[in-house]
C-alpha cells in the first residue's frame, strides 16, 4: 500500500516572499524553511509558506490576512521552540493588532482579534499538530 503523511488546517499559501521588520529581535537568526528572523527584526517569510489564515469566529477579510501570516510564522516558531513563549507569545499578538489596525480594519475589529488571541491563542504554541496518514492502515 502506497502511503502519505500530511498536516491538515492549512487553507493559504503565500505566492512571494514576504519581507518586514517588527519587534522580536532575537539573540541570533532564526532560519527554518519558510520562515527567517534576522536579529534586527528583519521577518522574512517565504514563498510556499501555508497557513490557516484568521482562526476562531472570524471572516478572512483583506485587512486581517498579513496579519495572521505573520502571527501564524510568529506561532510556528515558538511550536519549534526557536522563540520562547514569555515574552513572544504576547508580542506576536501585538504585531497582529497593530497589522490589522494597519490595514485599516477597525480599531475594534482589532481590539477584539487581540482579546481573542491573548485568551485562546495559548494552545496554538503547543508543540507541532501530528502527522495524519492515509489511507487507513497507513503506519
Amino acid at each position: 500500500m502506497e502511503c502519505i503523511a500530511y498536516k491538515s488546517g492549512y487553507k493559504y499559501q503565500l505566492k512571494q516572499d514576504y519581507v518586514t521588520k517588527i519587534e522580536i529581535k532575537p539573540a541570533a537568526p532564526i532560519p527554518t524553511e519558510f520562515i527567517k528572523l534576522g536579529v534586527d527584526g528583519t521577518l522574512t517569510i517565504i514563498k510556499n509558506y501555508a497557513w490557516d489564515g484568521p482562526s476562531g469566529p472570524t471572516i478572512d477579510t483583506l485587512n486581517f490576512m498579513r496579519g495572521s501570516l505573520v502571527h501564524d510564522a510568529l506561532y510556528q516558531l515558538i511550536r519549534e521552540g526557536r522563540l520562547s513563549e514569555n515574552p513572544h507569545r504576547k508580542i506576536a499578538d501585538q504585531i497582529l493588532q497593530r497589522m490589522c489596525k494597519e490595514d485599516r480594519m477597525f480599531a475594534l475589529r482589532a481590539w477584539w482579534v487581540y482579546g481573542a488571541v491573548r485568551l485562546f491563542g495559548g494552545k496554538a504554541v503547543d508543540p507541532q499538530k501530528s502527522l495524519i496518514h492515509a489511507p487507513k492502515g497507513c503506519p
